[in-house]
């Protein structure tokens, strides 16, 4: 029997203690799904997050499917993982030239929620460079989630880039995806948990 199950990508610099982890995190229990959703803790630099969920990806057991939510950063992720293992992917208000975008990051930088400090560096712009998709080859296994209003990246970047896919683009908003609750049970659906 399939078990679908959520891998939470989470953004620069955040953690699994974001609103939105907490607020997929309380709905997903509220269904009895507590044991369904990952959320790991990323590292500064994006070969190792990679990896860090390459090696979640591995231990999935047999007859799970992962489908990977991703924010800002972590959406940048997703798609490349989505790509690489066949996986489906919900992306909000994702990165699309995470290379570009963060460049102006460079230098030191502290981790929202455990206070920790790293130096976000030209090996990990290179290391973006490094996952980026050229194309998608299965729009249909993407569904973007964009807010007009997101002051950090511009959403009509991601409207193109998730071009042939499902697109729920929404006017006013910000960078945290302001309407994120409203779509809670539409992402278990999605993820074939509803």
């Amino acid at each position: 029997m399939d078990r679908p199950l959520i891998v939470y990508l989470h953004g620069f610099t955040s953690g699994p203690q974001s609103r939105k982890v907490q607020a997929l995190a309380t709905r997903m229990t509220q269904h009895g799904l507590a044991d369904r959703l990952i959320c790991p803790q990323l590292k500064a630099s994006p070969a190792e997050s990679i990896e860090l969920i390459e090696d979640l990806l591995q231990n999935v057991g047999a007859g799970e499917t992962a489908t990977l939510v991703g924010s800002s950063l972590g959406g940048y992720y997703a798609t490349w993982l989505a790509e690489k293992h066949a996986l489906k992917a919900v992306l909000v208000n994702p990165a699309v030239v995470a290379a570009i975008e963060l460049e102006r990051y460079l230098g030191p930088q502290t981790w929202l929620y455990s206070g920790e400090s790293f130096d976000f560096t030209r090996q990990h712009i290179a290391e973006l460079r490094a996952l980026e998709v050229p194309t998608l080859t299965d729009p249909s296994r993407y569904w973007l989630l964009a807010e007009e209003g997101d002051e950090t990246l511009d959403y009509r970047q991601a409207v193109a880039r998730y071009a042939g896919a499902k697109q729920t683009v929404l006017p006013g908003g910000d960078h945290s995806f302001t309407r994120w609750d409203d779509f809670l049970d539409a992402i278990l659906k999605f993820a074939g948990l509803a």
